[in-house]
C-alpha cells in the first residue's frame, strides 16, 4: 500500500510539474510569437526526455535483449537513414570501408549504387568491370544481395555484402525496366582499378573524351589529351555516359577547360558557412573547339554539373538521355575515433539557378541508347558499277591494304561500325561535324 501512495505521489507530482512547464510555455507563446531561447530549450529537454525513456523500455524489455550500446546505433542509423537517401551513420566497419573506396583499389563488382524511391538502384556500372561485362546496366534495382533482400537496407550495408575477395562469386537479383521478370547475375569479384580517362579519334579531327568517374587526377589527364590533338582536332566530343561522379573541384576543373568566364555551380546550405560559389577563370580554359557531350540516366552528381553548366553556358550540345538527378553534398564527420556521420549539408545549384536533386539534367537532343539498324539494298548499278571503272579501280587497289580492318584492331581510333553500334554517338558525331561546318564559315 505504501509502494502504491508512492506512485500516485510520484504521478502526481509529475502531473503538476507537466502542468507548470505548459503553463509557463503556454504564457511565454502568448508575451511573443516568435519561440525563445528558454522555450526551444524546453521542448529539447521534453524531447531528450521522450528518446531516453523509449530507450530505457526497449533496453528492458525487447526480446532480442540488445546492449545500450547497439541500440543507440540503430537509434543513430534510422535517424540518419531517414532524413535523405545519402545520410547515414558509420560504425567502425563503415569507416574501414570508406577508407577502403578512398584507397582507390578494392575487390568488387564495380557498380555505383544509389537510393531511388527508396529501391537501391544501379547509377552506373563501372567500364571494364565484372558487373559491367555481366551486364548489369543503369536504372537496374537490385532486389537480392545473394539471398538477402535489400529492402529497408542502407546503401552501405549493400556495399559492403557487395566488396569482397578477389575471384569470390556473388549473386545478384535484378528488376530492369522492360523486362517482366527479374534476372540473377552470377558474378565474379575481382580488383576494381578504374582508367578514369581515356581517348580515341573519329574522322581524323573529332577528340573523343571518355571520363568513367571523377577522380583526383581527371582534369589534368582532360587537358593533357586536349593539348596532346590540338593541331588535328576540330571538335571534341564528352562521354560522361554512366559517370556516377566524384570529386567536385575536378568537376569544377574540367568544365573550367571549355569556359573561360561565368559561374560553374554553387552550392547552397542551411548555413551561410556552406554556401560556395564556383565560377570559371579565363586563365584555365584551353579549348574553344565546338563540343557535344554525351550523358543517359547513368551519369550523377559531378557529370551532372559538369553537362549541366556547359549547357546553361551555351558551351556545349548536351546529347543522349536524362541524368540521374544527385545534386546534393555530403561531408564525412567523424563522432569518434572510428566512427562518424555522413550528412548532406547543401545542395548544388547551376548557373542559372536550377537544381539538379531530384531533377537531373534533360539532354538538348535526346536519343535513347541502341544501334543503327541497316537492311539490305535492292540490286542496282552505278557509275562505278561500270566494267572499266571496276577493272581499272581493282588494278589500283592490288597489294592495298584494307583500311577498316587495320581500324578494327587500333584503340586510338573509334571506326564508323563501331559507331553504328552506338546510336547516341553517332548523333553527337553528326552534330559535332555541322558545328565544325558552321565555325568554318
Amino acid at each position: 500500500m505504501k509502494n502504491t501512495k508512492m506512485m500516485v505521489v510520484g504521478f502526481v507530482s509529475a502531473v503538476a510539474v507537466s502542468v507548470a512547464l505548459s503553463t509557463s510555455l503556454l504564457a511565454k507563446s502568448d508575451a511573443a510569437a516568435a519561440p525563445t531561447e528558454a522555450s526551444v530549450e524546453a521542448s529539447r529537454l521534453q524531447s531528450l526526455a521522450k528518446f531516453t525513456k523509449v530507450l530505457g523500455i526497449v533496453e528492458q524489455y525487447n526480446v532480442d535483449g540488445l546492449s545500450i550500446d547497439q541500440l543507440i546505433d540503430k537509434s543513430l542509423q534510422g535517424m540518419l537513414s531517414n532524413l535523405d537517401a545519402h545520410s547515414t551513420y558509420m560504425d567502425k566497419k563503415s569507416y574501414d570501408n570508406l577508407k577502403t573506396q578512398t584507397d582507390g583499389e578494392f575487390g568488387g563488382l564495380g557498380i555505383t549504387v544509389g537510393m531511388r524511391d527508396n529501391a537501391l538502384t544501379v547509377i552506373a556500372p563501372i567500364e571494364g568491370t565484372p558487373a559491367d561485362k555481366a551486364g548489369v546496366k543503369a536504372g537496374d534495382i537490385i532486389l537480392k544481395i545473394n539471398d538477402k533482400s535489400t529492402l529497408s537496407m542502407t546503401i552501405d550495408d549493400a556495399v559492403s555484402l557487395m566488396r569482397g575477395t578477389p575471384k569470390t562469386p556473388i549473386d545478384i537479383t535484378i528488376v530492369r525496366k522492360g523486362t517482366a521478370d527479374p534476372i540473377k547475375f552470377h558474378i565474379i569479384r575481382d580488383i576494381i582499378t578504374v582508367e578514369s580517362v581515356y581517348t580515341r579519334t573519329i574522322s581524323g579531327n573529332i577528340l573523343y573524351i571518355r571520363v568513367t568517374s571523377f577522380d583526383k587526377k581527371v582534369a589534368a589527364d582532360v587537358k593533357k589529351a586536349i593539348k596532346k590533338h590540338a593541331s588535328k582536332s576540330k571538335g571534341i566530343i564528352l562521354d560522361l555516359r554512366n559517370n556516377p561522379g566524384g570529386l567536385l573541384d575536378q568537376a569544377v576543373e574540367l568544365t573550367d577547360l571549355f569556359v573561360n568566364e561565368g559561374v560553374i555551380v554553387s552550392q547552397k546550405g542551411r548555413n551561410k558557412a556552406d554556401d560556395v560559389t564556383y565560377s570559371a577563370t579565363k586563365s584555365a580554359t584551353i579549348c574553344d573547339l565546338p563540343l557535344v557531350v554525351l550523358v543517359n540516366e547513368g551519369s550523377a552528381s559531378a557529370s551532372e554539373i559538369v553537362s549541366g553548366a556547359l549547357q546553361d553556358l551555351k558551351r556545349a550540345v548536351i546529347v543522349g538521355e536524362k541524368t540521374f538527378g544527385k545534386g546534393s553534398v555530403q561531408v564525412v564527420m567523424p563522432i569518434t575515433e572510428t566512427e562518424g556521420i555522413k550528412l548532406t549539408v547543401a545542395r548544388y545549384y547551376l548557373p542559372s539557378g536550377r537544381t539538379i536533386q531530384a531533377v537531373g539534367v534533360a539532354p538538348d537532343i535526346e536519343v535513347i541508347a541502341g544501334e543503327i539498324k541497316h537492311h539490305d539494298k535492292s540490286f542496282n548499278i552505278k557509275e562505278a558499277d561500270l566494267k572499266k571503272h571496276l577493272e581499272s579501280e581493282l588494278e589500283k587497289n592490288d597489294g592495298m591494304v584494307d583500311v577498316t580492318e587495320v581500324n578494327a584492331t587500333n584503340k586510338t581510333v573509334i571506326t564508323p561500325e563501331q559507331m553504328n553500334k552506338d546510336i547516341q554517338l553517332k548523333e553527337g558525331v553528326d552534330i559535332i561535324k555541322a558545328l565544325i561546318i558552321v565555325k568554318g564559315k
